[in-house]
């Protein structure tokens, strides 16, 4: 199902969020503690992240591999190596029948935003994940690289950001879309180096929020002990700006047999 985190702040290293916290990345994608479905992530995995400078969000850079995040050779000195203003990291349990190749993992970027999936769209083999598709516009189905259900929905996300949507209207207009179709795990998280948005689906979420220090983190368990951690309950947006965390719930949708019945 995959585990993710997001971070604004001051700089940090890499290093900080991806290793060396207590219930860093790589521990969470070997030993989760609050996936739904498994506890390892096994499939790679990626990290975005803008690096320090004097504009609110520096250069925008990214690594993305299909080998599993504790077997990479090149993780340890990049994430010690590399200062970042703002991140987004994900590890991966691929979906089944989707392929383990880097081109499905998270972050999905435009060069502006980036995005994750932690879930899945049930019957995205069978009709549901054509009709999504068609209604990415043709300009950045144009863009697509790979075939994972997540890059689908980063395409969604980024048309209706294109309208004039904020973050958090953005991704409840695409749960919307989902779940009038299917099923599924929906935990959206999406950043532009200054606002966190995400929404709970399925799967778990916690928010930490440092108003004196000016720090964010949005992550799929949290990274510590530390006890500021909040959990965010199933069924929510949330928008992290300013140091102010804002919650909003999800529509409920109809049952598993009524949108089978369709």
């Amino acid at each position: 199902m995959c585990r993710h985190l997001a971070y604004v702040g001051p700089p940090i290293a890499l290093a900080s969020l991806l290793t060396d916290a207590d219930h860093s990345l790589v521990r969470q994608a070997q030993a989760a503690k609050h996936q739904q479905s498994g506890t390892e992530n096994p499939d790679g995995y990626g990290v975005g992240w803008w690096e320090p400078s004097t504009a609110p969000a520096g250069a925008l850079q990214r690594y993305r591999t299909a080998t599993s995040i504790w077997a990479d050779p090149e993780l340890p000195a990049l994430a010690q190596r590399e200062q970042a203003t703002a991140l987004l990291a994900a590890v991966r349990l691929a979906s089944p029948g989707l392929p383990v190749e880097a081109s499905g993992n998270a972050p999905f970027t435009d060069g502006t935003w980036l995005f994750s999936l932690n879930g899945l769209i049930d019957a995205w083999h069978d009709d549901v994940g054509a009709e999504l598709r068609a209604l990415v516009t043709p300009q950045r189905a144009a863009t697509t690289e790979g075939r994972s259900d997540s890059e689908v929905c980063f395409g969604l996300t980024l048309d209706r950001l294109d309208g004039g949507a904020t973050p958090g209207e953005a991704l409840r207009a695409v749960v919307s879309e989902i779940v009038a179709r299917t099923t599924g795990r929906l935990n959206f998280l999406l950043t532009n180096g200054r606002t966190i948005a995400a929404t709970t689906w399925g799967n778990s979420l916690f928010t930490r929020v440092g108003r004196d220090t000016g720090t964010a983190i949005v992550a799929s368990e949290p990274l510590d002990d530390d006890p500021t951690w909040v959990r965010v309950a199933d069924r929510t947006s949330v928008v992290v700006e300013n140091g102010t965390v804002t919650c909003a719930s999800l529509a409920p949708t109809r049952s598993v047999q009524e949108i089978r019945a369709r």
